[in-house]
C-alpha cells in the first residue's frame, strides 16, 4: 500500500507540473455559463451555509504598502488575521463570509504578466471565488465538508476526478503532518490513493516573509479522466491559518485559528464547461470575437509554441487578459504611470499595443473599443466597471495613441544611433535605458532587443545592467527613507491585552472642544491611567526609567491618532500631582482599536501611575483647520468639475493639505480659480459646521454623500457644513448634494470662518486620470495672495515697458532678462496655482515679443555717419569711462581668442604653398579695431575698407562690430569675393560678454592641401 502511494504521489507531483490541454468530460447539451457558475458559488455558500457575502474589495491595496495589486481574496482581510482591525467597524463583526474578489497578478511577488499569452491559462486578471471563517467560527472538518459538497453535489464533478493533497510536515521547523485533514478527506470517502501529501512548498502557505501563515491542502481535477496517467490542475486551495511566522523565521501558534480558501473562477468555469483552456470559455470567447472582427488575421485556434505560427493566438490571448486587467484597474481608479502600480499597468497596456499592431494588424483605436466587450461580460458582476465604462475607453485609447506617437520616435532614435556605431560597436545602454520604460518614451526593453536584432546590432547588456541595478538601489533607498520608524503591536501582543481583559482605548475625548466667545477654541483636560508600558523593541514592560523612548496604552485620550489622511496628534503628559515633569508624545498610532502612545520618559512612569494629557493646541487647531478645508474643497471640485467628481486620497498636517482627485484632463486656470471662490464664499459665511455619530447602515444611498474605500466604525461619524446631520441624511433630502456632507473621524472646525482662506498653490497629474492638489490656508493663504498680486504688478510693468518701446539695443536686452527672471520666479513661487498659470502664459507671450524686438533692433540699428559708429545718446564722461571698460573687458575675450584662431587660418592659408617657414602675424599688420556694421549695404562698405587696411598679406584677422552674426557673416563673404586668395577671420565682441566669429579660407588653398 505505502509503495503504491508513493509511486501515485510522483505522478501526481509530474502531473502537478505537466502542461497539457483540457479535455471534455461534460454530457451536457448546455453547459452553465460564468456568470452562472459564480452565481452558484455564492448562493451556495450564503443560502446552504449562512455566510455574509461581502463585495470585492478594489484592486487597489486599501492601506497596505507591500502589496501593488490585491492580488488574493484574503487581502481584504488582513486587519483580521493581523488583530489590527477596528473593534467598531463592521468587519470586527464577520464571522462567515463569501464572495468573488477581482485579483492582479502582475508584478511583484505574484506575477504572471510575462507568461500571459505563452500558454492556455496565465491571466494577470482573475476573479478568485472564496469562503472565509474567522477566529475559529469553523474549521477543517467544516471547510473540506463544504468544498467537497459544492464541487460534486452542485457543480456535478465526478468524484473520481478529484485528487487532494495535503501537508506532509517539517522536521527541519518541527511542524507535523497534518493527519487531521488527510483523515477528513478519507472521511469523506476519498480513496486513499488519491490524498496525498507534500512539503511546505505545495502544502504551506504563508502571507508573507512575516506574518499568519499555515498548513492548505488542495483539490485537484484530473484532465485524463483515467484516460492514462492522471492531470492534475488545481481547482480550489483551502488554508488553514494556524501558525505566525516570526521576522526570525520561528513559527508560533496563533491565539485564533481561521480559515481561507480560493478557487480561481475561470479555471473552474473551463472545467465545467469542458473546454481546452480558460480562453475557450464564455468569460473570454465574446472578446476574443471581437478581436476577430476588427483585425485582419485568422480567427483563434488556441495554438502555443511553435505551432502558433505568427504568434497570432499569443496575441488573442495576450490583448484579451490585458484589456480585462486594464478596465478593472482604471475602474478602481488606477491608471498607466510612472512608478508603482500605475507603471506596471503601463507596461500591461504597451504590451497589449505592441501585440494587437505587430501582429493582430489591428486599428487605431482599438483597445479602446474592446472595452464595451469587458463591461458587458464582467459589468453585472461588478458594477464600477459600468459606471466607469466612458472613462476606461478614453483613457486606454489615449495611452494607445502616445505609446504608438513614442515608438516612432523611438524607431527614430534607434536609426541615428545606430548610423553612428562602428561595425563591432555596440548600442549604448544608455540609449536604450532613456527609450524604455524606466526611461523617457515607456518602450519595453524587449522590443528596444527586437529592434536591434532586426538592424543586426547588439545591445550593451552589461551596461543596462549596471543601470538597472543603480535604479534599484535608487528606489530601496527611497523606500528605506520614506519608511517611517514606530513603535507597533504585533498580533501577539494585541491577543495579550485580550487576554488579560484590558480594553481598547476610549478616544471620544478627542471630539472634547469647544468655541470661545472671542473664537479660540478651549480643548478640555484628559485624565487617565496607564494600561500597559512597552520598551523601544516592542516588548511589553512594567515600568521604563530615565531617558527611555516608549509606547503607553492608556484607558483614554484625548490624542487623535493618525489615520484618515490626517496627521497624529502631538503633545505632553504629566503624572497627576507632578506638574513639572513632562513627557513629551511624539505620535499616536491605532493598533485595533488601541492607541498607543510613543513617548519619551524624563522620569520613571509605571503601570497604574494616573496621568493627565494635552495635546499640541497649536498642531491641533492646523489640523482642524486643515481637515475642514478639505471638505470645503471637495465639495467645491464638485461644484465645479461635476457631482460623480470622486476624491482619491487626502493628507493633511498644520503645514499643508493634499489633495487627490479623480480627472479626465488637468483642471484649467478658470476650474481653479472657480474653486477658490467657492471655499472662499463658504468661509466667509462662516458656516456651522455639525458633527453627529449614526448607524452606518443609515448613511446609504443618501444621493452625494461622500465617502472613501475605507472600513468605517459603526456608529460612524458624519460631518455636515452649514446643515444639520439629521436633516442631511433625512431619506428626501437633497443636501448632500448642495454642501459638504461627508462620512469622517476626523477632527474639525466648529465653524467655517475660522479656515480664513485657502490657495491652491500646485497641481499635478500623479497618472493619467488622477490629478493631486496642493493648497494652504489662513495667513499663509493671505501672503501668497499678496505674493501673487505683488508678481501680477511686476508683469504689468513689464508688458509697460515694452509696449514703450526702445531703440536702445542694451535696453531690450534689460528688459529680456527681467522678463526671464519673473519667469524663473513664478515657477517657484508660493502663489495661486491659477494665478501662476495666467502669468506663466503672459510672461511667455512677453518674451516671445522681447526676443523679436531685439532682432528688429539688430536688423535697423543704424551707425552714427561716415565714422561707421552707431549713434548712441550723450552720457558723462563718469559713464562714458564705464562704457570704454567694458568695452575693453568685452574686447579681451576677442583677443584671446584671435590668438587662436589665427594660427588655424595660418595653417590653413599655408599649408598647401610649400613655405619654409611661418610668417608673423604682425608681419601682416593685423589691427583689432572695431568697425561697425549692421546691415548688408554696410556689409559692403566695411569689407572694402578692410581691404584696404589689410591689402598685403593673405590673411586677414580683425574685429567688426556686427549686432548678429548673420551680418558678420556677410561681411567675410564680401571679403572673400572681392579678394579670393585671402582667408578671412573676424570677430565681434557682444554687449553680453559672447563674442561672434566668422571665417572663411581661401579655396585656392583648401584644394592644394587636398593635393598635397
Amino acid at each position: 500500500m505505502a509503495a503504491s502511494v508513493a509511486a501515485a504521489a510522483g505522478r501526481l507531483r509530474r502531473a502537478i507540473g505537466r502542461s497539457c490541454p483540457w479535455q471534455r468530460f461534460s454530457t451536457e447539451p448546455h453547459p452553465p455559463h460564468g456568470a452562472a457558475v459564480r452565481d452558484a458559488f455564492l448562493s451556495f455558500f450564503r443560502d446552504r451555509h449562512g455566510h455574509r457575502l461581502v463585495p470585492s474589495a478594489s484592486v487597489r491595496p486599501r492601506g497596505d504598502p507591500s502589496l501593488l495589486f490585491v492580488n488574493a481574496g484574503m487581502n481584504q482581510f488582513k486587519p483580521i488575521f493581523l488583530g489590527t482591525v477596528d473593534p467598531r467597524s463592521e468587519m470586527a463583526g464577520f464571522r462567515r463570509v463569501a464572495n468573488s474578489q477581482k485579483c492582479v497578478r502582475a508584478g511583484g511577488r505574484h506575477n504572471d504578466l510575462e507568461d500571459v499569452g505563452r500558454d492556455l491559462s496565465h491571466h494577470t486578471f482573475f476573479e478568485m471565488l472564496g469562503n472565509w471563517a474567522f477566529g475559529g467560527e469553523y474549521f477543517k472538518k467544516e471547510a473540506c465538508s463544504m468544498a467537497w459538497e459544492l464541487l460534486t453535489q452542485v457543480y456535478g464533478i465526478p468524484e473520481d476526478r478529484l485528487w487532494v493533497s495535503y501537508f506532509s510536515g517539517d522536521s527541519k521547523t518541527g511542524l507535523d503532518p497534518d493527519l487531521e485533514t488527510r483523515d477528513i478527506w478519507l472521511s469523506l470517502g476519498v480513496p486513499a490513493s488519491r490524498v496525498l501529501s507534500f512539503g511546505l512548498q505545495e502544502n504551506f502557505w504563508e502571507m508573507g516573509d512575516t506574518g499568519p501563515c499555515g498548513p492548505c491542502t488542495e483539490i485537484h481535477y484530473d484532465l485524463a479522466g483515467g484516460m492514462g496517467p492522471p492531470q492534475l490542475v488545481e481547482l480550489w486551495n483551502l488554508v488553514f491559518m494556524q501558525h505566525y511566522r516570526e521576522a526570525d523565521g520561528s513559527l508560533h501558534l496563533l491565539p485564533q485559528q481561521h480559515v481561507d480558501t480560493g478557487m480561481g473562477l475561470e479555471r473552474l468555469v473551463a472545467v465545467l464547461q469542458g473546454k481546452h483552456s480558460t480562453y475557450d470559455t464564455d468569460l473570454f470567447s465574446p472578446l476574443l470575437d471581437a478581436i476577430h472582427q476588427s483585425c485582419r488575421v485568422p480567427p483563434y485556434s488556441g495554438r502555443v509554441g511553435a505551432a502558433d505560427e505568427g504568434r497570432i493566438d499569443t496575441a488573442y490571448r495576450v490583448v484579451a487578459d490585458h484589456i480585462r486587467t486594464l478596465s478593472v484597474c482604471i475602474a478602481d481608479g488606477v491608471s498607466p504611470g510612472m512608478s508603482g502600480a500605475p507603471l506596471v499597468l503601463r507596461r500591461i497596456l504597451r504590451r497589449a499595443v505592441r501585440y494587437s499592431t505587430e501582429v493582430l494588424q489591428a486599428p487605431p483605436g482599438f483597445l479602446g473599443n474592446l472595452v464595451p466587450v469587458v463591461v458587458a461580460t464582467l459589468g453585472a458582476a461588478y458594477p464600477e466597471l459600468q459606471k466607469n465604462s466612458v472613462k476606461i475607453a478614453n483613457l486606454v485609447s489615449e495611452d494607445e495613441a502616445a505609446f504608438l506617437a513614442s515608438l516612432q520616435r523611438g524607431r527614430r532614435i534607434i536609426d541615428r544611433t545606430v548610423k553612428r556605431l562602428g561595425p563591432s560597436d555596440l548600442f549604448p545602454a544608455e540609449v536604450a535605458w532613456s527609450l524604455s520604460l524606466s526611461g523617457n518614451l515607456g518602450i519595453p526593453l524587449d522590443l528596444v532587443q527586437l529592434m536591434l536584432e532586426e538592424k543586426g546590432v547588439k545591445l550593451d547588456t552589461a551596461g543596462l545592467e549596471q543601470l538597472a541595478q543603480k535604479e534599484a538601489q535608487h528606489r530601496a533607498q527611497q523606500a528605506e527613507a520614506a519608511q517611517e520608524e514606530g513603535l507597533c503591536l504585533d498580533v501577539h501582543a494585541l491577543e495579550e491585552l485580550h487576554r488579560q481583559g484590558i480594553p481598547t482605548t476610549d478616544d471620544s475625548p478627542k471630539y472634547n472642544y469647544s468655541l470661545r466667545p472671542n473664537g479660540d477654541y478651549e480643548f478640555g483636560l484628559c485624565e487617565a491611567q496607564v494600561l500597559q508600558l512597552y520598551s523601544e523593541t516592542g516588548t511589553a514592560v512594567a515600568s521604563v526609567g530615565e531617558g527611555q523612548r516608549c509606547g503607553l496604552l492608556l484607558d483614554r485620550t484625548n490624542f487623535y491618532a493618525e489615520q484618515g489622511g490626517q496627521a497624529s496628534d502631538r503633545g505632553y503628559l504629566i503624572r497627576t500631582g507632578q506638574q513639572d515633569v513632562l513627557f513629551p508624545v511624539a505620535r499616536a498610532q491605532v493598533c485595533g482599536g488601541f492607541i498607543l502612545h510613543e513617548a519619551m520618559a524624563p522620569e520613571c512612569l509605571q503601570v497604574g501611575d494616573r496621568v493627565q494629557l494635552y495635546v499640541d493646541k497649536a498642531w491641533r487647531m492646523g489640523c482642524m483647520v486643515k481637515h475642514t478645508a478639505t471638505h470645503l474643497l471637495n465639495w467645491a471640485l464638485r461644484q465645479t468639475l461635476g457631482p460623480t467628481t470622486e476624491q482619491r486620497g487626502s493628507h493633511l498636517n498644520p503645514e499643508r493639505l493634499r489633495f487627490d482627485v479623480a480627472t479626465q484632463t488637468p483642471l484649467t486656470t478658470e476650474q481653479l480659480r472657480t474653486v477658490e471662490s467657492y471655499v472662499q464664499e463658504a468661509v466667509g459665511q462662516d458656516k456651522p459646521v455639525y458633527m453627529e455619530e449614526v448607524p452606518l447602515a443609515h448613511t446609504a444611498r443618501i444621493p452625494g454623500l461622500r465617502s472613501l474605500d475605507e472600513v468605517y466604525p459603526d456608529p460612524v461619524r458624519v460631518v455636515s457644513v452649514g446643515v444639520p446631520v439629521a436633516q442631511a441624511l433625512a431619506p428626501a433630502s437633497q443636501a448632500a448634494l448642495q454642501t459638504s456632507v461627508e462620512l469622517c473621524c476626523g477632527t474639525h472646525l466648529l465653524s467655517t470662518g475660522a479656515v480664513g482662506d485657502l490657495v491652491i498653490i500646485g497641481d499635478r497629474q500623479l497618472v493619467k486620470g488622477i490629478t493631486r492638489l496642493l493648497a494652504i490656508t489662513g495667513e499663509q493663504a493671505q501672503q501668497a495672495r499678496e505674493v501673487g498680486q505683488s508678481l501680477s504688478q511686476e508683469v504689468e510693468v513689464a508688458s509697460e515697458r515694452l509696449s514703450r518701446g526702445s531703440r536702445d539695443l542694451l535696453e531690450a536686452h534689460r528688459l529680456s532678462k527681467d522678463i526671464g527672471r519673473l519667469i524663473e520666479f513664478t515657477e517657484s513661487a508660493v502663489i495661486p496655482q491659477w494665478q501662476r498659470q495666467e502669468q506663466q502664459t503672459t510672461l511667455k507671450m512677453l518674451q516671445r515679443r522681447a526676443n523679436t524686438a531685439i532682432r528688429k533692433l539688430e536688423k535697423s540699428q543704424q551707425p552714427r555717419g561716415p565714422c561707421d559708429r552707431i549713434e548712441e545718446p550723450r552720457q558723462s564722461q563718469k559713464a562714458t569711462d564705464a562704457t570704454q571698460e567694458s568695452s575693453r573687458t568685452r574686447q579681451s575675450p576677442a583677443h584671446h581668442l584671435s590668438s587662436e584662431l589665427m594660427a588655424f587660418m595660418e595653417r590653413a592659408s599655408m599649408g598647401g604653398r610649400g613655405l619654409s617657414g611661418w610668417v608673423s602675424v604682425q608681419k601682416w599688420n593685423i589691427q583689432l579695431r572695431p568697425l561697425c556694421c549692421s546691415s548688408a549695404p554696410q556689409a559692403t562698405e566695411k569689407s572694402q575698407e578692410l581691404l584696404k587696411r589689410h591689402s598685403e598679406g593673405p590673411l586677414i584677422v580683425d574685429t567688426v562690430s556686427a549686432q548678429s552674426l548673420s551680418v558678420l557673416v556677410k561681411v567675410v563673404r564680401q571679403l572673400c569675393k572681392q579678394a579670393p586668395s585671402m582667408s578671412v577671420l573676424l570677430l565681434s565682441p557682444q554687449p553680453t560678454g559672447s563674442v561672434l566669429c566668422a571665417c572663411q579660407v581661401a579655396q585656392k588653398y583648401i584644394l592644394s592641401t587636398r593635393k598635397p
